[in-house]
């Protein structure tokens, strides 16, 4: 009896991971299709799962929390591998000035919506965080499937994404560092050692970069899988433990692969990444009661409306800066505005505060409608731009021939 109870338990256990999975690969499989991001269908698969029977996962919800927390680890360290330390340190130097902008403009409206919706201070800081984060995942999937990687606004997307990642770095471990009530000399002491683990890495990797990678470096791609995969999680585990955010040493890791072993690496942990990166999606939204969503609808779609023309603004600004001209200043703000896979992290920070319970369920619809509206305005107002500006230019031809 008790054997056959196991296997009964077994048997369910691998059904629903199976379910879930193959639910992700049709997912994958028709956002590629049409050429949308997945992640808002991630999101509404997790919101199907929470609901009651039959669809309520029961054996596998362990497991799937403890691979959504990979997931972060994944996406981050993928992250840090896009860029080697002197990348970050020319971004740090060339992109001060737009990063500012870009944190004034974007978390201004998160800050100022949870002061109005009564979640105190610390909770305001919270959704300010998820207001500012663009979502390099969506971005980097749709300037590489509309061809854009080689236009001329990409680099100044590109960096105000890296100053974005790198004001993570602090911003993590500080609103981890008041959510569980620490001192200020102990939140203080947090954020002081985010800021010196990322001067450390920044320095190793720009000066040490290349002799680090040939010792993780291996020709057999399982040995070189194992080692990668496994320091970034005993990273991420280290970080954790001084009460540095997992993402934050993830991140820092990555940036510290150069060369042929980030390529390597890259490559191999890819799929991973998509893996447990789609069950970190499902898994936050499974937490939450889609009932929950329905009356933060209104307060949502106003707040995206805000902070899609403020993300908008920042392309503009980030664009003239760098003397592209108007059509080339749009494509820099629509691409900035999806929202994803780092406002769910900073919402899944919250649990055990005073506001998780509001936070999260707006969070989830935020993110849903960002990822929708992101996409749709990259792949069709350029479209509508370039017809505005060459109209505006035809008609001032006219005019001037007339005058």
């Amino acid at each position: 009896m008790v054997l056959a109870s196991a296997g009964e338990e077994a048997a369910r256990l691998l059904l629903e991971i199976g379910a879930v999975i193959s639910c992700l690969a049709v997912i994958a499989r028709v956002a590629s299709r049409i050429g949308f991001s997945p992640i808002p269908a991630y999101l509404l698969l997790g919101l199907l799962l929470g609901t009651d029977e039959p669809f309520r996962l029961e054996r596998s919800a362990g497991f799937i929390e403890s691979s959504s927390q990979i997931g972060v680890v994944l996406l981050l360290l993928l992250l840090g591998i896009e860029y080697s330390g002197e990348e970050l340190l020319g971004s740090l130097r060339r992109s001060a000035p737009i990063g500012l902008v870009d944190l004034v403009l974007n978390a201004t409206p998160g800050v100022l919506a949870g002061l109005l919706l009564g979640w105190g201070a610390l909770g305001a800081v919270f959704l300010g965080g998820i207001t500012y984060m663009t979502s390099s995942g969506i971005v980097a999937k749709l300037l590489g499937d509309l061809g854009r990687t080689g236009n001329r606004e990409t680099p100044q997307i590109l960096a105000v994404l890296v100053m974005e990642d790198l004001a993570m770095s602090v911003y993590l471990p500080l609103v981890a560092g008041l959510l569980v009530g620490g001192s200020a000399l102990a939140t203080t002491g947090s954020v002081a050692l985010a800021l010196l683990a990322v001067t450390v890495v920044l320095a190793v990797s720009t000066r040490y970069g290349e002799h680090i990678s040939r010792v993780i470096f291996s020709r057999s791609d399982e040995a070189l899988l194992f080692s990668v995969l496994g320091l970034a999680l005993l990273i991420a585990g280290l970080a954790e433990s001084v009460h540095v955010s997992a993402a934050v040493g993830a991140f820092l890791l990555g940036t510290a692969i150069s060369g042929r072993t980030s390529d390597a690496a890259h490559d191999l942990i890819a799929p991973l990444r998509d893996l447990f990166a789609g069950v970190f999606f499902v898994f936050f939204a499974f937490q939450i009661d889609p009932a929950e969503l329905v009356p933060v609808l209104p307060q949502v779609l106003a707040l995206a409306a805000i902070t899609t023309l403020t993300k908008v603004a920042t392309g503009w600004i980030a664009g003239a800066r760098a003397g592209i001209g108007v059509p080339g200043r749009f494509r820099a703000g629509f691409a900035l505005v999806a929202r994803g896979e780092f406002s769910i992290v900073i919402a899944g920070l919250s649990v055990g505060s005073s506001f998780a319970d509001e936070l999260r369920p707006f969070a989830a619809a935020y993110v849903l409608v960002l990822a929708i509206v992101g996409p749709m305005l990259t792949r069709l107002g350029d479209g509508l731009v370039e017809r505005w500006w060459r109209s505006g230019r035809d008609i001032g031809h006219a005019a001037g021939e007339a005058a």
